[in-house]
């Protein structure tokens, strides 16, 4: 083998890689783009967290925000709608599942597991009937808490269903308390 054929060699090693190299990397910048549209924009990822002021929700009422493109329902129970709710037995209800993001999945759906604090008064959850997506009317239906016009789905004074087509009861989103007035959501 003479020297100009190793010399050969190499060089031609050399422009394999270099080619190898440049059309990786002109893959790559071609992929990139179709990958990163996958992404969650920017707006989306604004709003992956908020924070409520409740400081003006009274006894017996309810606010209804905007989270992640859907209503959530915070509501302010009063002492009878506390005691309705807590008065139900689990055997009476078709889904006793709590359907609450902030405790272990599978807890039963008792009035304690669906409220954000520990007396009961303040229950948040997502404002979206679980049959058909429709949005339940507040202090209506035949057990004081929501009902689902669209199909006749009736939901009690914590959100569970009672009566009608859903198959679960109105879902808790994660939600926390971080000063006496202000919910975070998210």
């Amino acid at each position: 083998m003479s020297h100009a054929e190793d010399h050969e060699g190499t060089r031609r090693d050399f422009l394999y890689y270099a080619t190898a190299g440049a059309g990786a990397v002109t893959v790559g910048a071609a992929v990139w783009p179709l990958v990163n549209q996958m992404n969650p924009s920017a707006d989306v990822r604004a709003l992956a967290s908020i924070r409520v002021d409740v400081s003006g929700v009274g006894t017996g009422s309810q606010l209804t925000v905007k989270w992640l493109g859907k209503p959530v329902f915070i509501r302010r129970r009063t002492e009878e709608e506390i005691a309705a709710a807590r008065e139900v037995e689990l055997s009476d209800l078709p889904d006793q599942s709590a359907e609450n993001a902030n405790i272990a999945a599978g807890s039963e759906a008792v009035d304690a597991n669906r409220t954000l604090d520990e007396a009961g008064e303040w229950l948040v959850m997502m404002g979206v009937c679980t049959h058909l997506g429709c949005v339940p009317l507040g202090n209506a239906g035949d057990f004081g808490g929501w009902f689902c016009p669209c199909h006749g789905s009736h939901y009690d004074t914590a959100g569970r269903i009672r009566r009608g087509p859903a198959p679960s009861n109105l879902p808790v989103p994660t939600a926390e308390f971080v000063d006496e007035t202000t919910i975070k959501l998210g």
